[in-house]
C-alpha cells in the first residue's frame, strides 16, 4: 500500500541525521547530477526532493540562486544547518513537491536525485510536465531506474514504498514533455542519471 505524503515526510525526517551516510551509488549519482547541471553565474536552479541539500549546496557557488524544495521538514532543517556551516546564503529552502513545487518563477536548470521514484509512472509524468512548464533549458535526474529487469532483492528500492520506472519509460516522458535526452549515465542496473535539454535551447546554441 502506497504511503501518504505525510507518511513519506515523517519517514525521511526520521532519517535526516544519518542521510548523508549514503551508498556509493547514491554519491556517484550526486556527482553526475552536479556535473551535468553545470549552471552559470546568472542561472536559477530548482532542486526538487532536495533532502539534506547535497545537490543544492554543491551547485550554489556556481549559480545565481538555488531554490530547494522537499516535503520533509527534518531534511530541510539539516540542509539549512549545512548551508549555515558552509556560509552559503544563496539557497532558498522550503516545502514543495514535484507536482507542486511552490515556485512559479522561470528557472534555468532543474535537478533531482533519488526522489522521483516514490511517484507512480502517471505521477512522474505530471511531475515532468510541471517542471517543463517552468521553462528550464535543462533537467537532470538522478534516480532509481531500471536498465534491465526489476530485481526486488536489490538494495535500491522497496516495493512497499517505492515505484521506480524503466529508463525507457522515463525517456518517453522526457521527450513527450519537450526535453531532448542528451545523456544517459548508468551507475548500476537500477540506478542512473538522465539529462534532458529543451529542444529550443539546443537550437539557439544555449548550453
Amino acid at each position: 500500500m502506497r504511503k501518504t505524503r505525510e507518511e513519506y515526510a515523517a519517514r525521511f525526517s526520521a532519517k535526516a541525521a544519518d542521510y548523508d551516510d549514503a551508498s556509493p551509488e547514491y554519491l556517484a549519482c550526486c556527482d553526475l547530477v552536479v556535473d551535468h547541471a553545470a549552471p552559470g553565474p546568472d542561472d536559477v536552479v530548482l532542486d526538487l526532493g532536495t533532502g539534506t541539500g547535497a545537490i543544492a549546496l554543491a551547485l550554489a557557488p556556481h549559480a545565481k540562486r538555488v531554490v530547494s524544495r522537499d516535503i520533509s521538514e527534518g531534511m530541510l532543517d539539516r540542509a539549512r544547518e549545512k548551508a549555515r556551516e558552509r556560509g552559503i546564503d544563496n539557497v532558498e529552502f522550503g516545502d514543495g513537491a514535484f507536482r507542486a513545487p511552490a515556485f512559479e518563477e522561470p528557472v534555468d536548470v532543474v535537478t533531482s536525485n533519488f526522489a522521483l521514484h516514490h511517484l507512480s509512472d502517471d505521477e512522474k509524468r505530471e511531475a515532468v510536465e510541471t517542471i517543463a512548464a517552468l521553462g528550464p533549458r535543462r533537467f537532470v535526474l538522478g534516480d532509481v531506474m531500471f536498465f534491465g529487469e526489476p530485481d526486488p532483492d536489490e538494495p535500491f528500492y522497496s516495493p512497499e514504498v517505492d515505484d521506480p520506472a524503466t529508463v525507457g519509460t522515463l525517456a518517453d516522458v522526457f521527450t513527450d514533455c519537450g526535453f531532448a535526452l542528451t545523456a544517459v549515465e548508468r551507475v548500476h542496473d537500477q540506478v542512473g542519471v538522465l539529462v534532458g535539454e529543451r529542444a529550443r535551447a539546443r537550437e539557439d546554441g544555449r548550453t
